[in-house]
């Protein structure tokens, strides 16, 4: 991307760009439905779809090329010595606008996070909660851990109605979001974070999110709980996060 925008900026460079759907009649239906359905509606897609170069969002914590420097494919993904799913609860008052954020999140033995799915969805708390389930026990999940600020007890006993076998940690937040973010940043800024594949809409919340002007994406706050609980420990500079109970009762599975 940086070379990318050196010529553009190029004076002696004449650019022309265009948009995936002027090419639309030579694309299979499979990429229609899989790529352009993933991409459209973000701000990303404006770049991958459109030809439009993004610039950074000013304050914001994250960049697109600090997510970029360390991507990759699922063929280097390594084997994992935790893997966690991180989730910020859609808010008791649910609404079909809420969404629940649900991230899963690997460690390798290297002390390098992997973020490996964004299942995030708009749902009931049992629809999220199945959701969450399905994630943990697809990629065989050591643990579950999700903030309880806005549902308590309540948050866990969702999960487990869901599948009492399921092991999760509450995590109570005291502190504002950016100061839990914070260290998560510093982990990509030290190459330790890599995303497996593409995640547009996750990325467009870390990548817009601007401290003190908006509400915090959840998409974002499950990431943020998911790493922290892999690389960080203890919650260390986690803005005061505390682990309010951790319950596991028969980690069986199919």
């Amino acid at each position: 991307i940086e070379l990318i925008r050196s010529l553009i900026a190029d004076p002696t460079t004449h650019v022309t760009s265009g948009s995936t759907y002027e090419n639309i009649a030579n694309l299979a239906p499979t990429f229609i439905k899989q790529v352009l359905g993933k991409y459209e509606g973000t701000r990303l897609g404006r770049q991958e779809l459109h030809g439009d170069m993004l610039d950074d969002v000013e304050g914001a914590l994250w960049h697109y090329g600090l997510i970029d420097k360390t991507r990759c494919g699922w063929g280097a993904l390594p084997d994992f010595k935790k893997t966690v799913v991180g989730v910020d609860p859609g808010p008791r008052s649910y609404s079909k606008h809420s969404e629940t954020g649900i991230v899963v999140a690997g460690l390798s033995r290297n002390g390098h996070g992997w973020v490996i799915e964004d299942a995030s969805l708009k749902g009931t708390p049992a629809e999220w909660a199945a959701e969450v389930v399905a994630a943990y026990w697809h990629y065989g999940a050591d643990l579950i851990v999700a903030e309880s600020n806005d549902g308590g007890e309540m948050v866990k006993h969702t999960l487990q109605t869901a599948d009492p076998r399921v092991r999760v940690k509450l995590i109570h937040a005291r502190q504002g979001k950016k100061l839990r973010a914070e260290p998560v940043v510093l982990l990509y800024e030290q190459s330790r974070i890599h995303h497996v594949g593409t995640f547009p809409e996750l990325e467009d919340q870390m990548c817009n999110w601007v401290p003190g002007e908006a509400d915090s994406p959840d998409r974002m706050d499950a990431l943020v709980y998911g790493l922290s609980e892999l690389l960080i420990g203890d919650w260390k500079g986690m803005g005061n996060a505390v682990p309010v109970s951790m319950e596991r009762e028969g980690k069986g599975g199919s």
